[in-house]
């Protein structure tokens, strides 16, 4: 079977960074734009000297920290974050990601519930939600979160993926398989690798 872990794709895409409206602040914003990460995180560690709750920089600085692995500063700045806001949406969907990607599916399924259960919670908030609970191996709970990834969003094929996934995990082939067709067809041509290996 194909390793989970290796096929999970990181969130930070789908995770915009958050413009924090100030010049200091901004300079991060361009540095991280641009791939220096660690002028980023100067750049937002002398901004938040002046403003320590500054829940933008602090998210900011933490998503560069996390492009540079560095797990730990990536996690203290995005707690510190949720401190100052502990519904905010990306903060809750960046530490869920956090943790799947340092191999922490319960604490990611803590972070991932805590963001489905906030007002106007986005599909990948149930996603990260659903491989939490793939990954621990609760397949009826899983099943239902997937499912209402992609009812929120019928169009993104990574859902279709790890769906299929799941239904190969329980012997269910031939929904695998669609699954896989479905999700090829939305463009995650990662599906073609489930297809070869499950659907000849």
């Amino acid at each position: 079977m194909i390793s989970i872990n290796n096929l999970f794709i990181t969130v930070g895409v789908a995770l915009v960074l958050i413009s924090c409206g100030d010049s200091a602040s901004l300079e991060g914003d361009k540095y991280y734009s641009e791939g220096q990460y660690e002028e980023a995180i100067m750049a937002y560690a002398n901004y938040l000297e002046k403003r320590p709750d500054n829940v933008k920089a602090l998210y900011n600085k933490g998503r560069a920290h996390e492009e540079l692995d560095d797990f730990k500063a990536a996690e203290k700045s995005f707690k510190q974050a949720l401190a100052q806001e502990p519904k905010n949406i990306q903060v809750l969907l960046s530490l869920s990601n956090l943790y799947h990607k340092n191999d922490n599916p319960e604490l990611a399924l803590m972070y991932a519930d805590n963001a489905v259960e906030t007002s106007g919670a986005p599909s990948m908030a149930y996603f990260l939600k659903a491989r939490s609970m793939h990954r621990i191996g609760n397949v009826k709970e899983a099943l239902r979160e997937y499912n209402a990834a992609i009812k929120m969003s019928p169009k993104n094929g990574q859902y279709y993926y790890y769906r299929g996934m799941l239904y190969v995990a329980t012997e269910e082939v031939a929904k695998a398989c669609e699954d896989f067709r479905t999700a090829l067809d939305n463009g995650y041509d990662t599906a073609n690798e489930g297809l070869s290996n499950y659907c000849q």
